[in-house]
């Protein structure tokens, strides 16, 4: 850091498994990355190309490399994934994996229908490959699921294979995790973390409040995805107690 305070949270250092910050590049151009990650690579985790716009980015390779360089892995949406399961590519899609050298990929089925178990074989297929990431949760915001099923397909997604599970909420912020207002759903989260470890979980969590929110709850060193790149900078803050909004969360008896 530029200068010493005082109590300020200890944050986990890179690699690390928690504190971890996913990042959405939904068509960054190579000058932008270099930009990105010129001021921001201590404190992104992992990128995900968002869903499936690494399909016509120019470039990709040399993308991916950038962020590699920068000690910054890439992984491409889980939307991308979806699109070769539905056409019946699955084989299609790892040699996509292979081509670009990605150690990460995600699996979802937040845009089709897809027999959970069928979804945990992808998961174990896919974890003797790459490192997965698996995704509970829908995009559609009339599909409510109950707390106790994104416990049960959380735990066998992770039973399955999965590193880490995602919370689902999309760009916007405004389904799964939370109610179409951005309103977090607290009573579903409360009951997750009740049975799935918080270090296993990256919360979707695109919207300052909503970042607020959970790092009041679980602390500076929760895991949080879906972070626009221009607002990684301000969620580390965040994370600190250097904002606003979490100024007094972290100062403990100090008093002026």
């Amino acid at each position: 850091m530029n200068y010493v305070l005082k109590n300020i949270p200890v944050r986990t250092e890179k690699p690390r498994t928690s504190g971890f910050t996913m990042a959405m590049d939904k068509g960054l151009s190579i000058r932008e990355v270099e930009d990105f990650m010129s001021i921001c690579s201590d404190y992104v985790d992992i990128v995900k190309l968002g869903w499936a716009t690494s399909y016509v980015t120019k470039n990709l390779k040399e993308k991916i490399e950038i962020y590699r360089e920068a000690g910054v892995p890439v992984y491409l949406g889980g939307t991308l994934f979806e699109a070769f399961i539905v056409r019946g590519q699955f084989d299609d899609y790892r040699k996509v994996l292979d081509k670009y050298n990605l150690e990460y990929c995600e699996v979802s089925d937040g845009s089709i229908s897809l027999n959970h178990d069928k979804k945990c074989e992808f998961i174990s297929t896919l974890s003797k490959q790459v490192t997965v990431l698996s995704e509970v949760g829908s995009k559609d915001a009339a599909k409510i699921i109950p707390p106790y099923k994104w416990i049960e397909q959380m735990q066998t997604e992770l039973d399955a294979g999965a590193w880490k599970v995602i919370g689902e909420a999309r760009e916007g912020g405004n389904v799964g995790l939370f109610r179409d207002s951005g309103e977090v759903r607290q009573g579903l989260v409360e009951e997750i973390l009740t049975k799935i470890p918080e270090e296993k979980i990256i919360w979707e969590a695109p919207i300052k409040s909503q970042q607020v929110w959970f790092i009041k709850l679980l602390g500076a060193n929760v895991n949080l995805g879906n972070i626009s790149p221009s607002e990684v900078i301000p969620l580390e803050t965040i994370r600190l107690g250097l904002r606003g909004d979490t100024f007094d969360h972290f100062l403990g008896d100090i008093k002026l």
